[in-house]
């Protein structure tokens, strides 16, 4: 039996059908069982206001009035982002590591802090995961020995927490190069932009990036939404700032126009989105991936200026290749 309620009612053991095409909402699926909190959350953040629940699948409305859910009780993550954040500062400080092995640690924790915000980008949390991010810069600003090895690392896997922390780095590393007058330009501001500019991925399901074909043009759909996802969840969480809303709202764009979400082209793309946007791509590149395999810096750079040249700023793009040159 099938009944209509107000999203506000959801329980966890409710079995749902959204009843709008799924590519407008959050989710994989159209129909599925509610385990936890934070779905009937997306679902309310997401703005939909009533849903059908199929009574014979799940725990029926009137069942749900009478007895509540022995629910798992909600983690406190912020003790953790804490200590990962410790974990990188330490690292960070800590010279007299091998210069290889600080590098990866610096990666690993960077990733330990995305994944951590990801589960619940709350307000502390982002201030949190930003003074970790702002060592990060420090050391890139400071030619420290790590950075080499820190741009040459590349993963044999890929998530989407990986994939934010690499390019945070990649992109802040080429607003270096190519911006060199530091004083005009908040390298604090702009490094948080970078490592943040994914963020409005939390609302899609894992499964879609982890595919082993092309995405459907509704799973598209979905994927081309979360540059505007993520500026709602920064402004959300009083973290947007113009450097985080210019890297997040733009990142995807393309010179020639045919980027999203709206479809920007030249000088209508900010010179920080087109630098976030060199080292997104390349960076999507040599990760291996369920579809492809894991290209080198070197293959990857060459399909760069051979197929997608027109994609970006030249001289950015000119700025970029010369951080590879040994």
């Amino acid at each position: 039996m099938s009944r209509t309620i107000s999203a506000k009612e959801l329980k966890i053991g409710m079995y749902i059908n959204l009843p709008s095409a799924w590519h407008a909402h959050p989710f994989f699926s159209n129909d599925f069982l509610i385990t936890s909190d934070k779905q009937i959350r997306k679902i309310l953040d997401y703005g939909i206001e009533y849903v059908n629940i199929d009574e014979k699948k799940g725990i029926p409305a009137a069942e749900a009035v009478k007895q509540e859910l022995e629910e798992e009780p909600e983690k406190d993550f912020s003790g953790e982002m804490t200590i990962a954040s410790e974990k990188l500062q330490e690292t960070l400080e800590d010279k007299k590591m091998l210069t290889a092995q600080r590098a990866s640690l610096i990666r690993s924790h960077s990733v330990d802090m995305i994944k951590n915000l990801w589960g619940s980008p709350t307000t502390e949390k982002i201030a949190e995961f930003k003074k970790g991010i702002f060592g990060i810069v420090d050391m890139i600003m400071a030619d420290d020995p790590a950075c080499d090895p820190l741009l040459r690392l590349t993963s044999y896997e890929y998530n989407t927490y990986i994939h934010s922390a690499n390019v945070g780095v990649l992109a802040t590393a080429l607003a270096k190069a190519f911006l060199k007058k530091r004083d005009r330009h908040d390298m604090h501001a702009l490094g948080a932009g970078f490592f943040l500019h994914d963020i409005g991925k939390i609302n899609i399901d894992e499964s879609i990036f982890q595919k082993k074909t092309s995405l459907t043009e509704e799973e598209m759909s979905l994927v081309r939404k979360h540059p505007g996802m993520g500026f709602r969840i920064l402004n959300e969480a009083k973290h947007m700032g113009e450097e985080s809303r210019l890297i997040i709202m733009q990142h995807h764009e393309r010179v020639d126009g045919k980027g999203y979400p709206k479809r920007l082209r030249g000088n209508e793309i900010h010179i920080y989105a087109k630098i976030c946007s060199v080292a997104d791509v390349f960076d999507a590149l040599v990760s291996k991936r369920p579809f492809k395999a894991q290209l080198k810096p070197f293959e990857a750079l060459k399909i760069m200026k051979d197929e997608m040249l027109d994609h970006f700023e030249a001289d950015v793009f000119e700025k970029f290749v010369l951080l590879f040159k040994t």
